[in-house]
């Protein structure tokens, strides 16, 4: 059982555009709760937009939800986990309470919490989850653990998405998080899926994942894709988070086709679009927020085989190297998932 009287290592943002390396308590274990050591835990776009104070996020905090590690205490009334279990766990706390959590949407929760967003998280040594939220990993390698959430958040959207045998897709950004789409979507039955990129070594990996087709992205972007897929896609899913890329979306996207959005755009960002093209094409805007019950199914993915995600991780830290893994994450031209390995 872990020392719960000592300081555990930790990378803070203190506010917006402040993040620094200390020392923190180590978190108290509830009754309900489960202290995990953490042993591997990424950086997400999402937490570049915590850093720049951009999202839904309450400081001075630790950020931190892709993660994974060992079970290192349990409250009084946890039952299905002991010291020593591999696990991942859902960051999500939703109340369980309010009318979106009683129509099974706990995702919308009204009073969402959120493991490294509302609430300490994972880019320290401990953490602490309720026992609901926690997962094992069996064999997977922690690396590979701490992608089950970002692999749950595409999962999600393809529950709702129901992509059809046979479908079209284009792939805006061929990121850590386009690359899980582009295999996913492979796997759900697109017949054709392009990626597109500014980068040439993520079109490159994409292809290796299933992309079966590659477009590097330039000036002569749009005449490129028109001539791939003169009708339009089927199906247009934005995995930049910029709004631009977003907005061009919709010139890609075929009569009674979908546009995806999937990145995260800065809270505060709009674009602009011709209502009466939704309209005239029969178009389809769907969302998708995190995750929803979606976590057994990525762990499958994973240890099935279907999904492939350490070709993704191309960076490994020290949580001593908290502020430089986001300076990697956002300028490094080599740049995939950027994973803090830690207690390793």
């Amino acid at each position: 059982m872990a020392d719960t009287t000592k300081l555990m290592k930790a990378g803070k943002i203190e506010a917006p555009g402040q993040a620094s390396f200390g020392s923190a308590d180590i978190p108290a274990v509830g009754a309900d709760d489960v202290l995990i050591q953490v042993h591997a835990a990424g950086i997400c776009g999402t937490d570049i937009h915590i850093l720049k104070g951009e999202y839904e996020a309450q400081y001075p905090l630790i950020p931190g939800h892709e993660f994974s590690g060992v079970v290192a205490a349990v409250g009084a009334n946890v039952m299905r986990y002991t010291v020593g279990d591999r696990v991942t766990a859902d960051p999500n706390i939703p109340c369980n309470r309010c009318p979106a959590c009683q129509r099974n949407q706990p995702n919308q929760c009204e009073t969402l919490a959120a493991v490294g967003v509302t609430r300490n998280g994972a880019f320290a040594e401990f953490v602490t989850v309720p026992e609901g939220n926690v997962f094992h990993i069996g064999d997977l390698s922690f690396a590979a653990g701490a992608m089950v959430e970002p692999l749950a958040c595409v999962a999600w959207g393809l529950e709702r998405l129901h992509t059809p045998p046979g479908a079209t897709a284009l792939v805006l950004g061929a990121g850590p998080m386009g690359c899980l789409l582009v295999q996913s979507l492979r796997y759900q039955g697109a017949a054709h899926v392009v990626a597109v990129d500014v980068v040439l070594h993520r079109l490159t990996l994409a292809a290796e994942l299933g992309a079966t087709e590659t477009l590097l992205a330039d000036a002569d972007q749009t005449q490129h894709l028109q001539t791939i897929a003169p009708r339009g896609f089927d199906l247009v899913v934005d995995a930049t988070g910029i709004p631009q890329v977003l907005e061009d979306a919709f010139q890609y996207v075929r009569p009674r086709g979908t546009v995806w959005v999937f990145g995260v755009t800065p809270n505060d960002a709009r674009i602009s679009i011709k209502p009466y093209d939704v309209f005239r094409k029969d178009l389809t805007i769907m969302g998708s927020f995190a995750v929803n019950r979606t976590f057994e199914a990525s762990i499958a993915m994973i240890q099935g085989g279907i999904v492939k995600v350490e070709p993704l991780i191309s960076h490994t830290l020290p949580i001593e190297d908290f502020a430089r893994g986001f300076e990697l994450a956002q300028t490094d031209p080599a740049r995939m998932k950027v994973q803090y390995h830690i207690n390793a």
